[in-house]
């Protein structure tokens, strides 16, 4: 194994590293967070709403029917009052109309309390709902801006990772296929640090001294390895 393979490969470490920086950059933006939490309110309120305006429309429904149930009972009262004062009935039939006209003003006073009652209810109702649709749209544009800013962010971070990827394509180039098999098994078990500079007696990926016979065993080998934490060492 010629030393300049490592000395790349520790090169192609740094390349990785700072694509592995780039990657949990692109997946920890603040904004992302926001964007999430924002959405979820955002689904929350939704529903919210989706009650809400179910509810008015009953509401609505139940005002416009009793609405339309006082009209006809103020017409048929008034038809019926006509004919009361307008006489030429027996006395039977007065008693009688007089008893229908007292009936339909206490089914018109109750319908008119039912009417306003609903009122009541209504107004409130949909003032209920405009404000859940204003915050909804505050919402949705809160998470429309911070959507515009992550892919902003994601463009300048995907160029970066693609100049990154175009620097890794040319360090792999001279490293061994059996070193690169080695070193992305050990990128993957050991935090994606799998070579380390041996500077001083140091091993610079665990940071712990190699005794002489330490550093005659891990050089013994064709790819030095530390004792300590198996990284490759370059020297």
């Amino acid at each position: 194994m010629e030393l300049v393979s490592l000395a790349d490969l520790l090169d192609l470490q740094e390349i990785d590293l700072q694509i592995d920086g780039l990657l949990e950059k692109r997946q920890s933006l603040p904004e992302l967070e926001s964007y999430k939490q924002t959405h979820a309110e955002l689904e929350e309120l939704r529903a919210e709403l989706a009650e809400a305006e179910a509810a008015l429309k009953e509401m609505e429904l139940a005002l416009d029917k009793a609405s339309g149930e006082l009209e006809m009972l103020e017409t048929k009262l008034d038809e019926h009052e006509t004919r009361l004062f307008s006489g030429g009935m027996s006395a039977r039939e007065t008693e009688h109309m007089r008893l229908e006209v007292q009936g339909l003003r206490a089914q018109k006073g109750t319908m008119e309390e039912k009417v306003l009652r609903l009122m009541e209810e209504v107004d409130p109702a949909r003032e209920g709902v405009e404000e859940l649709r204003s915050q909804a749209k505050a919402l949705e544009e809160e998470k429309g801006r911070l959507e515009v800013s992550i892919r902003e962010q994601w463009k300048k971070i995907d160029a970066e990772l693609a100049r990154k990827e175009e620097r890794k394509k040319a360090a792999v180039e001279p490293v061994p296929e059996d070193l690169m098999e080695l070193y992305e098994k050990l990128r993957r078990i050991k935090e994606g640090v799998a070579v380390a500079a041996f500077d001083h007696g140091v091993c610079g990926g665990c940071h712990m001294a190699l005794s002489p016979a330490e550093q005659d065993e891990a050089f013994s080998s064709e790819i030095p390895r530390c004792v300590h934490c198996r990284r490759i060492l370059v020297s």
